[in-house]
C-alpha cells in the first residue's frame, strides 16, 4: 500500500470530522473574539476605577467585594477570550486542570490569610493606654 493509498485510506474514515470545528482539538481564534474580549477587559478594568476614583463606594469592605468580583470576572474573560479555555478542548482536561489551579490557590491564599490573622493577634496583642504599661513596669502614673 503507497502512502498516497493510505492517505485516502485514512481520509474515508475521517470525513464525519471534516466540520469546522475538527473535534475542538485546539483554539480556534478570530480578530473579533480578541476585540470582544479587549473590550471587556476595558469595561471590566474602567467599571471598578471610575467606581473608586469618583469615590461612589466609600466602605473599604464593600469596595473590595466588588473590585474582587469584577476581577473574578476578567479572569473569566481572559480565559474564554484570549486563552480560549472551554470544557470541550483537549477533552475537557485543561479546563480541569484550570479548576484544580484555582482550587489550590484559593486554598493556598485563604491558609496563608488564616495563618498571618492569627500570627498578627498572637504576635501584637492591643496595645494598652500608656498608663496601663506603667502600672506593668511598676512605675507609678504621673
Amino acid at each position: 500500500m503507497s502512502a498516497h493509498d493510505t492517505h485516502a485510506h485514512h481520509a474515508g474514515h475521517g470525513d464525519h470530522h471534516d466540520d469546522h470545528h475538527h473535534g475542538d482539538v485546539g483554539p480556534h481564534s478570530s480578530l473579533r473574539d480578541y476585540m470582544i474580549g479587549f473590550v471587556l477587559s476595558v469595561i471590566l478594568t474602567a467599571i471598578p476605577f471610575g467606581l473608586i476614583m469618583s469615590k461612589t463606594i466609600t466602605d473599604r469592605n464593600i469596595a473590595m467585594v466588588v473590585l474582587g468580583a469584577f476581577a473574578v470576572v476578567q479572569i473569566l474573560v481572559h480565559m474564554v477570550y484570549f486563552l480560549h479555555m472551554n470544557g470541550k478542548i483537549e477533552g475537557g482536561w485543561t479546563m480541569l486542570s484550570t479548576m484544580f489551579t484555582v482550587v489550590f490557590v484559593a486554598i493556598a491564599i485563604s491558609g496563608t490569610l488564616w495563618v498571618m490573622f492569627h500570627m498578627n493577634n498572637q504576635m501584637m496583642p492591643s496595645h494598652a493606654a500608656p498608663d496601663g504599661a506603667a502600672h506593668m513596669h511598676g512605675h507609678p502614673t504621673p
